[in-house]
């Protein structure tokens, strides 16, 4: 069905219009033909050679017909002029559309293509007026060469001409990117057709019986053109599984949205959803990868059976799989309805695999993404289905429909992420700065360290929230380059301190990046040994997620940063997992409370509890314990009364800029040497 809104439509109804006042014009030179057993035998051959045809895929929904009849009709129109050539072109485009199954508009259509391109060489051939059996001088040849060869070229832009427009009508903005590969394989078919009809046009004249002959060169043309056809079907199949692969399954994509471009009817979306096995490398690290093969096919041959009708089920390398849906969604809430079909094949894959006596258990996680609404093309798409993906991983689901939230390389981050970059190797100070937030002693009240925290001043959009920058920086080399100016700003801070008599203990954060190579050993030995910072003024914190990441390496990197004399926090504690196992084997000197609990003390009995049993086991174990958060005097008595070592927090200090640091210790050195009157804190509170 036409999408009436389009101007597809009514491209095809003045195109199908011109082209019936053209044949009914010509229509009168029919006469004198149908009286020529010749022409019969030509359009008998005609419509014979397309009961042959057969279609090459092209991209988007555009394919390229392989139709030999063009080198008969085309040499009826050398032979008997305009109307017999339509009349034999519409027999033949006939038998075409009938093996095809195309609906009566798309017959119409491709039959007035032929006529109109049939129009046009005829003009030429009408003012260039060829006779070549006829006397022949060489004026004369060349004349003939010229007119038969420029009647060719006419065709071939008028034909190619209308196929581009009608391709770009249907398929829209991109239609270029679908036309691009289909054409160039129509116009070299199409023109070797017509260049061979002159030889038709000339056997015909001599002998009818040399026509049938033409077959054998004809059949030969044929088969080369189906065997590469063969070839391009091939390479677009996984070789192990005969699944689609990659590109076979960008085809199917492009097919699917070109399709969607002259239909009302659903689907008007369509589903790309990426399949990761789990613990595949299990399987082929224990039984050998022919296992692993044998179980590749067992998967692909489950998803076949799944998938819905019209489905494309791919492989696109490793364990990945990949599934379009588009006819085979049916009516409803697309994403529904696409979440059916993820859930079916998450159902098939659940039955173990048995290979070699052995019940080998099948898993995976699927991420969504919806077109148009994630992406208007296939990498976009891909990409999307991708992020859900590694989305359902990380929270343990089966299934996850892209979410920008969940995208980590959006444009606009990967912008941001690029500026951070620029920022960090210009050494731009004025950008990229440290803040500093004392930590105060609930016992003594004096300042026992700092906290070296990010701020970051982007020159367009102005301060930038440090949790989401490192969120996006957290997985890239940006990282390291940060680490790398926290650990060399750090350092020849304290020393700077040092020199003007203020001797603090800082505290930097490194990410899970950091942990797994040797650089940030050597890079701490090398700036503490440089500024003469005596190593237990440098303090590391970790984070519970950077040990469950590779614990064997982190506990390893961890041991050298200790051996330097470097001090190990272990930061958000409680926030992670097997928390007890990591302050019996970390060499750690102090653990911090998360704020999450620190600030539901005030008002929540569960929270105080678990700080209570954190600073009781802490202590126990002779470490020193942080509270995160400490916003109000309420909480910061409650941690004092609880045997809590620091409290660090907006109640005690906010972050400030490193110069900003002397003074004032002065001041809260001041203010804790005073006495307090009753009901008056001893230590100040600060804003920004």
């Amino acid at each position: 069905m036409l999408r009436l809104r389009s101007p597809f439509p009514l491209y095809v109804a003045l195109v199908i219009a011109t082209a019936a006042v053209i044949a009914a014009g010509s229509a009168w030179q029919l006469r004198d033909a149908v009286a020529e057993p010749r022409f019969w035998l030509m359009a008998g051959l005609a419509v014979l050679a397309d009961a042959r045809t057969f279609v090459t895929p092209g991209r988007r929904g555009i394919s390229v017909v392989v139709s030999p009849s063009l080198c008969f009709t085309f040499a009826i129109l050398l032979c008997w002029d305009l109307g017999p050539a339509i009349a034999a072109q519409v027999a033949a485009s006939s038998v075409v559309a009938w093996r095809m199954r195309y609906p009566l508009w798309r017959a119409a259509l491709a039959a007035a293509h032929y006529t109109l391109a049939f129009a046009a060489a005829y003009v030429v051939l009408v003012i260039g007026e060829p006779d070549p059996f006829g006397v022949v001088t060489p004026t004369d040849a060349v004349r003939d060469v010229s007119a038969v060869v420029g009647a060719v070229a006419a065709f071939l832009m008028v034909f190619g001409a209308l196929f581009v427009v009608s391709a770009r009508l249907r398929v829209g903005r991109s239609w270029w990117s679908g036309v691009r590969d289909s054409l160039g394989h129509r116009a070299l078919f199409t023109s070797a057709m017509l260049l061979i009809s002159p030889v038709f046009a000339v056997a015909a004249h001599v002998s009818a019986a040399f026509v049938p002959l033409v077959f054998v060169p004809l059949y030969a043309v044929e088969r080369m053109a189906r065997l590469s056809v063969e070839r391009d079907r091939v390479a677009r199949l996984d070789p192990l599984t005969g699944l689609a692969n990659r590109g076979g399954l960008q085809a199917s994509f492009d097919e699917m949205r070109g399709s969607m471009a002259v239909r009302t009817q659903p689907p008007r979306h369509v589903a790309l959803m990426l399949l990761d096995l789990d613990r595949f490398k299990h399987v082929n690290d224990a039984l050998g990868h022919h296992v692993g093969d044998r179980l590749l096919i067992a998967v692909a041959e489950r998803l076949r059976a799944t998938v819905p009708p019209g489905a494309v089920v791919a492989r696109l390398g490793g364990d990945e799989f990949a599934i379009i849906a588009g006819d085979g969604l049916g009516r409803g809430t697309d994403t529904a309805v696409a979440l059916k079909v993820a859930e079916r094949v998450i159902a098939a894959l659940d039955g173990p695999v048995e290979l070699d006596g052995l019940q080998v258990d099948v898993a995976g996680s699927i991420g969504i993404a919806v077109y148009p609404d994630d992406g208007d093309d296939f990498a976009t798409l891909m990409r999307h289905a991708d992020v859900a993906m590694y989305d359902a991983k990380q929270r343990g689901d089966a299934i996850a429909f892209y979410s920008p939230e969940s995208d980590h390389n959006s444009p606009e981050r990967l912008a941001l992420l690029t500026d951070f970059r620029r920022a960090l190797e210009a050494q731009d100070r004025d950008q990229v700065v440290l803040h500093y937030q004392p930590q105060v002693s609930l016992c003594t009240g004096e300042v026992v360290g700092v906290e070296a925290l990010l701020r970051w001043r982007h020159p367009t959009r102005g301060p930038v929230n440090p949790e989401y920058l490192l969120r996006v920086a957290e997985q890239t080399p940006v990282m390291q380059l940060l680490t790398t100016r926290v650990i060399d700003d750090v350092v020849a801070q304290v020393a700077e301190w040092d020199r003007q008599g203020v001797r603090l203990r800082a505290s930097l954060n490194v990410s899970i990046r950091d942990l797994h190579t040797e650089e940030i050993v050597q890079r701490l030995g090398r700036r503490i040994a440089q500024h003469g910072v005596q190593p237990e003024q440098i303090q590391l914190e970790i984070t519970e997620g950077a040990l469950m990441a590779d614990p064997g390496r982190v506990l390893a990197t961890i041991g050298r940063i200790s051996a330097l004399g470097v001090a190990v926090s272990l930061d958000d504690f409680g926030t992670g997992y097997s928390s007890l196992l990591h302050l019996r084997r970390l060499p750690l000197t102090e653990v911090k409370v998360d704020r999450s609990f620190v600030a539901g003390m005030a008002h929540n009995s569960d929270d105080a509890a678990i700080v209570r049993s954190t600073v009781e086991l802490a202590r126990a174990l002779g470490l020193r314990v942080v509270a995160e958060g400490v916003e109000n005097e309420y909480t910061y008595r409650l941690l004092k009364e609880t045997g809590c070592s620091v409290a660090q927090g907006w109640y005690s200090a906010r972050p400030m800029p490193a110069e900003e640091i002397p003074g004032w210790l002065s001041r809260h050195r001041a203010t804790v040497a005073a006495p307090a009157a009753p009901g008056v804190r001893a230590v100040p509170a600060e804003s920004q």
